[in-house]
């Protein structure tokens, strides 16, 4: 498969295939042996149609039994036991959920108690978090030194309302993390190319963001409407909050450039499953 990488600056995320199941993983978390983490492709699993193959969501009109057969060899091509999955409940909010070991297969093997997280901490082992994607933005935290993470999901709504902060400081604040330990990764998503929006959307930015980030984030075109760069928009939130800016992994993969490898809402229009990014501690 032709894959179009976009950036020879940073280090390309591993291609990994297990029994094959091809996933992703960044060279940042990969080489501290403390995690284990993932970000599927649509590759590997058993879904059919429009959501062929390695659809993770129980929610886009795939098959239960299929989705479910999905969890299980991606697992066991990570290294994680499906069962200790935690799943979030995405409504693009900066709402960030403590997890224990109590929650454990919330959203796969038992309802979610919880509504409107989109992002989740933990400092408890078995614990794999989940969280879902077809565009927007996984965001990945480790700290080394508490031995703490996070995982995120960050749409543009989420952006604007700084989730990948909020996140931060939900980590300092339950587990005493120093932001300066922290070890990012922004994931595979939509890329400043492929991703144009209306006015409205860009006067939330600029609600949100000093005006001398507007240039690096957002430019205008002839017909009124802007391409808005989601990754370096997360890479300022992260700045914000005190992250060092060598501790950030940006993607060089765009899930819309790469519409044979990850499912794209945008390239889709809408016909397709969902990937899923997954991060446990060791």
């Amino acid at each position: 498969m032709d894959i179009k990488w976009k950036d020879d600056k940073q280090p390309k995320l591993q291609i990994c295939q297990t029994e094959g199941v091809v996933y992703l993983s960044y060279p940042s978390l990969e080489k501290t042996g403390m995690v284990r983490h993932g970000f599927s492709t649509r590759l590997g699993g058993v879904s059919e149609g429009v959501y062929a193959s390695m659809n993770l969501s129980f929610s886009r009109g795939d098959k239960e039994a299929a989705v479910q057969e999905n969890y299980r060899r991606i697992a066991r091509a990570i290294g994680f036991d499906w069962e200790s999955v935690v799943t979030s409940d995405q409504t693009h909010t900066a709402n960030v959920r403590v997890v224990t070991n109590r929650d454990k297969g919330c959203g796969l093997t038992k309802p979610r108690p919880y509504q409107d997280v989109d992002g989740m901490i933990t400092n408890e082992l078995g614990i794999t978090l989940a969280t879902f994607y077809a565009d927007c933005v996984p965001l990945y935290l480790l700290d080394p030194v508490k031995k703490a993470i996070g995982l995120s999901h960050s749409g543009w709504k989420g952006t604007v309302g700084k989730i990948g902060k909020a996140t931060v400081q939900a980590m300092e604040r339950e587990y005493g993390t120093n932001p300066e330990d922290l070890i990012v990764a922004i994931g595979p998503s939509i890329c400043q190319d492929c991703y144009e929006v209306s006015e409205d959307v860009i006067e939330e930015f600029q609600t949100a963001f000093p005006r001398e980030q507007w240039d690096g984030l957002f430019y205008r075109k002839e017909n009124g409407k802007y391409q808005l760069d989601l990754w370096e928009s997360n890479r300022q939130i992260f700045l914000e909050a005190r992250v060092k800016p060598e501790n950030i992994s940006i993607p060089n993969l765009c899930t819309c450039c790469n519409p044979q490898l990850l499912f794209s809402h945008r390239a889709s229009k809408g016909k397709r499953g969902n990937l899923a990014a997954f991060l446990a501690l060791k």
